[in-house]
C-alpha cells in the first residue's frame, strides 16, 4: 500500500451502537416502514433517534443507533431499505 492508498476503518463486530442514518422521500408511514424493517434485522435504540426534514420538506433524514452484528447484517438492512423505493441512500 502507497502513502496516497487509504483503507477503509475496520468495525469491530459486535458494536452495540452502530449509527445507521436513512435518507429518503417524506410520505405517510414511511418512517414506520423503515424502523419495522430494521427491527427485523437488529435491536435498535429509539432514545437515539432523529429524524429531520430538508428544508424543502421533500425529503426526511432519520438515523437510528442499532447493535449490529456483522458485515451481512449491515448488507441485508442496506438492501431491503434501498428495496422500498422511497429509500434514496443508506449511510
Amino acid at each position: 500500500m502507497t502513502d496516497t492508498e487509504v483503507k477503509a476503518p475496520k468495525i469491530e463486530f459486535p458494536n452495540d451502537d452502530y449509527p445507521i442514518k436513512v435518507i429518503g422521500d417524506t410520505g405517510v408511514g414511511n418512517k414506520d416502514r423503515i424502523v419495522a424493517i430494521v427491527e427485523k434485522h437488529a435491536k435498535i435504540n429509539h432514545a437515539l433517534n432523529v429524524e429531520r426534514q430538508s428544508t424543502n420538506g421533500k425529503y426526511t433524514t432519520i438515523q437510528l443507533h442499532i447493535v449490529a452484528t456483522g458485515q451481512e447484517q449491515l448488507y441485508e438492512i442496506n438492501s431491503e431499505l434501498r428495496a422500498t423505493g422511497f429509500v434514496k441512500m443508506v449511510l
